[in-house]
C-alpha cells in the first residue's frame, strides 16, 4: 500500500507556457459502484495505461492522505472492465514543471467542461504543509469533498457551480 499526500486547487488561469512545458494524456475514469455518493473505486485509462485503483482517505474525510492501492490492466481487461455501469468523466491531463516539481493540471471535458484543477504531490507531510499556493491558482480545495474524483465522476458543470461559486470561480474553456 501507498501513501499519497496531495494537495488540489481550483485553477484561475492556465500558465501561459501550458503547452511548451508540459507532456499531455488523456484520462477516461470510471467509479464503482455507480449506487453510491463517493466510490473509492477506480478503472483509469491513461494514454496508453490501464488500471485499477483503490483510494481511501487515512483519517476522516481528509484526502490530502490517503492509502492507495493500484494495480496494473491490459488494454483488453481494461475494455471489459469499461462496460461496468459506472459513474465516468474524460480530462486532458497536463504533466506542467512549475518550480522543480510536476503539477497535474486536469482539463474537465464533455459535462464537466469549463473546470480545471491543479494536483501537487509531496514525499512529506512538512513539503505538504509549507507548499505555496501558485499564481496560476484560485482556492486549496484539498479538504473539500466535492471535488474529489469520485464525487465529480457523472456530474455535469451546472451540478457543481454551487461550489465553484463558493470562490468565485470563472469558468475555463480550452479548446
Amino acid at each position: 500500500m501507498e501513501i499519497e499526500l496531495e494537495r488540489t486547487f481550483l485553477v484561475k488561469k492556465l500558465p501561459e507556457d501550458l503547452k511548451e512545458k508540459s507532456n499531455i494524456a488523456e484520462i477516461i475514469d470510471i467509479y464503482i459502484p455507480k449506487s453510491i455518493e463517493h466510490p473509492i473505486l477506480r478503472i483509469r485509462k491513461r494514454g496508453n495505461v490501464f488500471e485499477i485503483t483503490k483510494k481511501a482517505p487515512l483519517v476522516g474525510n481528509d484526502s490530502s492522505e490517503q492509502s492507495e492501492q493500484t494495480i496494473p490492466l491490459t488494454e483488453e481487461e481494461f475494455k471489459s472492465l469499461s462496460e461496468i455501469n459506472g459513474k465516468r468523466f474524460r480530462k486532458i491531463r497536463h504533466y506542467y514543471n512549475f518550480e522543480n516539481r510536476v503539477a497535474e493540471i486536469d482539463v474537465y471535458k464533455d459535462g464537466l467542461e469549463g473546470l480545471v484543477v491543479a494536483d501537487f504531490e509531496f514525499e512529506s507531510s512538512i513539503e505538504k504543509n509549507n507548499f505555496q499556493m501558485p499564481d496560476f491558482c484560485l482556492a486549496d480545495v484539498t479538504q473539500e469533498k466535492s471535488i474529489a474524483g469520485g464525487i465529480l465522476a457523472g456530474k455535469e458543470y451546472s451540478d457543481i457551480k454551487p461550489f465553484l461559486d463558493k470562490y468565485n470561480y470563472q469558468r475555463i474553456l480550452v479548446e
